[in-house]
């Protein structure tokens, strides 16, 4: 079962100039899905229309089985979000902010101590706002989101411009949530580390077009890893890797080689043998988001 499903989902802000160019997204119920892109790809356009923030032009959204269109009102009780910067009063505590939603929302008051308990400012009750370290208000904007208890989180960029502290903090508060409140969580991100560390499925998004989608362990089999050979004569390494038709970068006594099967690698290597080079070591550099990111935005750039 997916909590939000678009289907050929497309926008343009200057006529002819697209956006957003037939996206289907599918976010499986209870996952964190990582929605990455570079600056200007489209991501905060497309939550922009999750939430009915900008009106759609073309396509359909579900969110809960339910048409965005035909039944605004009920599914947006049912969503949290942060979309660009947080909005609070500075000049009043975290509680007193809760307060003053809750009372909006309807929800209990007994739901304002469990919220800040939540993010962990139980213990800020009179401290203002416009005290508050960056870290703190990110927390305290979360809590906003979730105070009326959503099926649905939808944060874009919640740990921009905090420090590595703040960062862990935010991480662990989302894998709380979901985890403890299996609460769907969609963020955006261009931290790619941190995402890798915190979501268990995936889209790619670039130039408004769709690259990838799925889970993490399914974008990571799809791409080889790259491997790292020492030896006593490099250049000999990077001339026979070309002959094998794999890409290799060469930076003093090692080279990098990716593009390559087993078969391939295990011929490559005996050919260096009889070649008389001394083979020191070789081994497999883990793969890391960040560069499977950039080969897959740059092949389609």
């Amino acid at each position: 079962m997916y909590s939000l499903e678009t289907s050929n989902l497309s926008y343009s802000f200057n006529e002819g100039i697209p956006t957003l160019n037939g996206i289907d997204l599918k976010v499986p119920k209870g996952s964190i899905y990582g929605f990455l892109g570079k600056n200007g790809s489209g991501k905060t356009t497309t939550l922009k229309l999750v939430l009915g923030l900008l009106k759609k032009q073309q396509g359909e959204i579900r969110i809960f089985d339910q048409s965005l269109q035909s039944n605004r009102l009920n599914i947006l009780k049912r969503l949290g979000s942060l979309i660009e910067s947080p909005s609070f009063y500075g000049h009043l505590s975290a509680e007193e902010n809760l307060k003053i939603l809750q009372k909006i929302y309807q929800c209990p008051k007994q739901r304002i101590s469990e919220v800040l308990n939540i993010v962990g400012l139980s213990d800020c009750e009179a401290k203002k706002v416009n005290q508050f370290s960056l870290g703190m208000k990110q927390r305290l904007s979360i809590g906003i989101a979730l105070l009326h208890e959503p099926e649905l989180l939808i944060l874009d960029e919640p740990t921009n411009g905090l420090d590595p502290k703040g960062i862990i903090e935010i991480r662990d508060l989302l894998i709380k949530v979901n985890t403890e409140l299996d609460t769907t969580i969609i963020i955006s991100s261009h931290l790619l580390s941190e995402i890798e560390k915190l979501v268990t499925h995936i889209a790619i998004i670039n130039q408004g077009q769709l690259l990838f989608q799925g889970e993490m362990q399914e974008l990571k089999a799809q791409s080889l890893p790259t491997l790292v050979f020492e030896t006593d004569n490099p250049d000999l390494v990077s001339e026979t890797a070309h002959t094998y038709r794999i890409n290799c970068e060469q930076e003093g006594q090692l080279n990098y080689l990716s593009n390559h099967s087993k078969e391939i690698i295990a011929n490559m290597v005996k050919d260096l043998v009889i070649k008389g080079v001394s083979i020191y070591r070789v081994d497999q550099q883990e793969i890391s988001l960040e560069s499977i990111f950039v080969n897959l935005t740059q092949n389609k750039a």
